[in-house]
């Protein structure tokens, strides 16, 4: 039985609204460490891949950029770019922008929520496969071990479709780092 994307985003949207309405109220009692300059708290990472197999090729870049709002919580905002091939078989382009927004309740944790559009577009060889061109939505809510500026954890897509999605499965592990 498949679970309707919406008993997700009614049953856990709340949650994370409470989780990061108390981490802005929570973090406001810190003690300021320094003052520091609006360019001082935008940290810079994001992602590059690169695949290769028989006859596949694939590539993405997704930089993205955070702003650290306080100890505790960032919001920032990334561009995703895939391109992907098979000889004889299909080309892939998927582009697209994402919303994240991170919480550290302590140092060691960090929670986050990140909205993506993709604008996927799928050429197919064959007449019998039909092209794909749509918009797909993700909501990922995810959970990780923190170490400075690396981040490794697992996170949930509550919007997965399995008919659309480009990723095989609404759970996927991450790696984020930010300078």
């Amino acid at each position: 039985m498949r679970i309707p994307s919406f008993f997700f985003l009614k049953h856990f949207t709340p949650l994370f609204l409470a989780v990061f309405f108390y981490a802005n109220v929570n973090a406001q009692s810190y003690p300021p460490t320094q003052k520091r300059g609006f360019a001082e708290n935008i940290r810079f990472g994001g992602s590059v891949g690169l695949g290769f197999g028989n006859n596949f090729f694939s590539a993405t870049l997704a930089p993205s950029a955070i702003y650290q709002v306080n100890r505790s919580m960032a919001l920032g905002a990334g561009l995703n770019f895939s391109y992907a091939a098979e000889d004889n078989f299909y080309k892939s382009t998927i582009f697209g922008g994402s919303l994240i927004g991170l919480f550290s309740p302590v140092p060691q944790v960090q929670l986050s929520a990140e909205f993506e559009e993709l604008r996927v577009a799928r050429d197919f060889d064959s007449d019998l496969i039909a092209d794909q061109d749509y918009w797909y939505p993700a909501l990922f809510l995810g959970a990780g071990y923190n170490t400075g500026p690396v981040t490794v954890g697992v996170r949930y897509d509550v919007l997965y479709d399995s008919r659309k999605s480009i990723y095989a499965n609404a759970w996927a592990p991450f790696f984020r780092v930010y300078f």
